[in-house]
């Protein structure tokens, strides 16, 4: 059946935000979990709660609509979920897997903040001003969450490539070493 109404669109995103949403609260502890550096640990403990409160927001939101959350796969949130999941399986140093878990985060907020803007717009249109407050709340926590991961990425991200470099040093100083003990024995 042919869906023409801007409503059923706005039901239908919001479907899919709710399957995103789902799938994250699910996903933030591993990443976690796999997180190091105890901020970052921290910042996506917060944000988990945040999260389990952004479901109970589109909840409300369904249920002002008479609608049920259900129907609808988030295929992008779930790409991205299982681009971080891989990520984690990799073999970097903790300061490195950081940086990387912190870069996979930040695409699933600005996945998530293109959403949010999408359903805020929406329901502008339709006039639902009481949804229009509830996902403005949501969208401000999103943006606040990456601005969070940005400063927490400044501090990793330098703290990867120093010991990127101390370990290139290091290495380098076993080879002089090696060939150095080498020419005397010879």
């Amino acid at each position: 059946m042919r869906k023409s109404s801007m409503r059923q669109l706005y039901v239908d995103e919001l479907k899919d935000l709710y399957h995103a949403e789902t799938q994250l609260v699910k996903a933030l502890p591993k990443m976690a979990k796999a997180s190091s550096n105890a901020e970052l640990r921290q910042a996506f403990e917060e944000h988990l709660r945040q999260t389990s409160e952004q479901v109970s927001r589109l909840e409300q939101i369904f249920e002002m609509l008479e609608e049920t959350p259900t129907g609808k796969k988030c295929l992008g949130m779930e790409g991205l979920v299982k681009e971080g999941s891989e990520t984690m399986q990799e073999k970097y140093s903790d300061a490195v897997m950081d940086a990387a878990i912190i870069a996979a985060a930040q695409r699933v907020e600005h996945y998530e903040i293109a959403g949010y803007g999408t359903v805020r717009a929406f329901a502008e249109i339709l006039g639902e001003d009481e949804h229009v407050a509830l996902i403005e709340h949501t969208l401000t926590e999103e943006k606040q969450a990456d601005e969070r991961l940005t400063e927490l990425a400044q501090e990793i991200n330098s703290q990867a490539e120093a010991g990127e470099r101390d370990d290139a040093e290091s290495e380098s100083k076993k080879t002089t070493t090696i060939k150095a003990s080498g020419r005397r024995a010879a």
